[in-house]
């Protein structure tokens, strides 16, 4: 398996010996007692990877801009030698640097190429700003590239572009008939950047993920169209002319996915099933990981589970089923959940592996069977595209009265900067949370104020755009983040909330409060 490191993981200082790791089970009792790691290190200028796969006896992996091929002999655990490349100035930087990638029978190897912005904005996810017009970021962002595995040193250009307009294409499959699935993460932000086309409630529903047959040549929209989940097509995005979902315009000629998610489940790796191992149900689909994302906030969030799609003929043959879940724990959120399913591959006894990539588990997942008196197994089926976004949600442990547990008493220990009042503070507590506002800020800080992947930690005294007083905060939280210095999601103006003058001067003087 392939590891990887940087913002996406807190900045997370990498483990010694190489990304790439080996398991090996020598005993037959469904665990690795072999755990070996080779390949780069940070100390040669490694950064490690996300797209890994095997091809006529050797390793294929993502490091860096590139992607290497590792000879592995027969009964070999590791590569005993270094590798080469096959392909190399592949982009990074932006939203989405990762390159994963799938390679057929006939050694052609499509590529990830995924984009560097939300949604083509001139200014990254801030409000009101235009969608670049063309969005020269297709030129060699946003799509699926196609190389030839079989050949060293080949270099990144626009010319070996595969198909379009897919924002971040994480997942690939083939199916028998050699057909190539992608999965798509759909945009965010759509009430944040737009608020007045979009209620607070569509941030959560809307737009939904999507399971898409991969064409050469192929344009599936993306950034002048995403999928409206309850109205079951593509329409035009707000940057392009869009209205909130009832304009159409171009999107009429984009190819629509084969199936769609619940917005914001964020679909990492899937794989295609074509083992004997589970029953005949799961031999013609795709087992899909969902990550599992922040944008549902101050919603519940969702996904955070593994999910099979069934498929005939390059087409969805019915309604998907969550296969697996319960991976988070008690608490979905990104900085709360205790493990996120992110790649999902088969073995060749049929059995399903799935990762984690919070705190490295690989589960392995076997077939027993049943007796022959065995009722039929209770099948899960995915949630409704129109399922409601819920209930702002609330911290665990509630008071009587319903609202954030912490909205009386934390707010009551804190201290009051200069200038405010403690009411102002617990105000500030509940437009944190989602309460008052229309603020999405426990989606990328946490829901206790502590960070995740996407946003700092705000109870510590270490600030990046201010000198941490109470008038530098309001004027960070005032004007956003466009350009962030260690994390990859842009804060827009204040959050993307639409905020009155006192509900930002509360804002910022709870935030003064987490960290004093």
């Amino acid at each position: 398996m392939n590891t990887w490191s940087g913002g996406y993981y807190g900045n997370d200082k990498p483990v010694p010996g190489g990304f790439l790791v080996a398991l090996q089970d020598t005993t037959g009792t469904g665990r690795a007692d072999v755990i070996r790691r080779f390949g780069e290190t940070p100390q040669t200028g490694g950064k490690g990877g996300t797209g890994i796969g095997l091809y006529h006896g050797s390793i294929y992996a993502e490091i860096n801009d590139r992607i290497v091929r590792y000879t592995l002999p027969e009964g070999a655990v590791v590569p005993p030698g270094p590798a080469e490349t096959i392909l190399s100035g592949l982009p990074l930087g932006g939203d989405h640097p990762m390159h994963p990638f799938i390679i057929d029978a006939g050694g052609s190897m499509y590529v990830d190429v995924a984009t560097a912005t939300n949604a083509c904005q001139a200014r990254n996810r801030q409000l009101h700003s235009p969608g670049v017009d063309p969005c020269r970021e297709l030129i060699t962002r946003g799509g699926v590239w196609r190389y030839d595995a079989n050949k060293t040193d080949q270099v990144f250009s626009p010319a070996e572009r595969y198909a379009t307009g897919i924002r971040n294409a994480e997942g690939f499959a083939i199916d028998s008939d050699g057909r190539i699935f992608v999965t798509q993460h759909g945009r965010d932000q759509l009430h944040a950047n737009w608020p007045e086309l979009y209620q607070p409630t569509e941030e959560a529903t809307l737009p939904a993920e999507e399971l898409m047959l991969l064409k050469q040549g192929g344009d599936y929209g993306w950034p002048e169209c995403y999928f409206d989940g309850p109205a079951n097509k593509l329409v035009l995005a707000p940057e392009y002319g869009g209205d909130g979902g009832k304009k159409v315009g171009v999107c009429a000629d984009k190819l629509d996915p084969v199936a769609a998610f619940p917005a914001h489940w964020a679909p990492n790796g899937m794989t295609h099933y074509d083992g004997t191992q589970f029953p005949a149900r799961y031999r013609n689909g795709v087992f899909i990981a969902f990550h599992g994302s922040w944008d549902r906030a101050p919603y519940p969030q969702g996904g955070y589970n593994v999910v099979f799609q069934p498929l005939l003929n390059g087409q969805a043959s019915g309604g998907c089923e969550v296969f697996a879940d319960g991976f988070a724990g008690p608490v979905k959120t990104p900085e709360g959940a205790l493990h996120r399913p992110s790649g999902v591959a088969a073995g060749a006894d049929g059995a399903l592996y799935v990762s984690d990539d919070i705190r490295g588990r690989i589960y392995r997942i076997v077939y027993l069977g049943g007796s022959a008196n065995s009722a039929a197994p209770a099948i899960t089926p995915c949630e409704s595209l129109s399922t409601p976004a819920g209930e702002i949600v609330t911290a665990q442990a509630q008071p009587p009265e319903g609202t954030h547990a912490d909205a009386g008493a934390e707010a009551g220990k804190l201290p009051v900067p200069d200038g405010a009042t403690a009411e102002m503070v617990a105000l500030g507590n509940r437009i944190y949370h989602g309460q008052i506002g229309g603020a999405a800020c426990a989606g990328c800080h946490g829901e206790h104020a502590t960070g995740s992947p996407l946003g700092p930690d705000l109870t510590s005294k270490k600030w990046m755009w201010s000198d941490g007083s109470y008038a530098g905060i309001m004027k960070v939280i005032r004007e956003g983040v466009p350009q962030p210095k260690k994390y990859r999601s842009p804060m827009p103006p204040m959050g993307g909330a639409q905020l009155t003058p006192e509900q930002l001067s509360a804002l910022a003087a709870y935030v003064w409060a987490l960290s004093h």
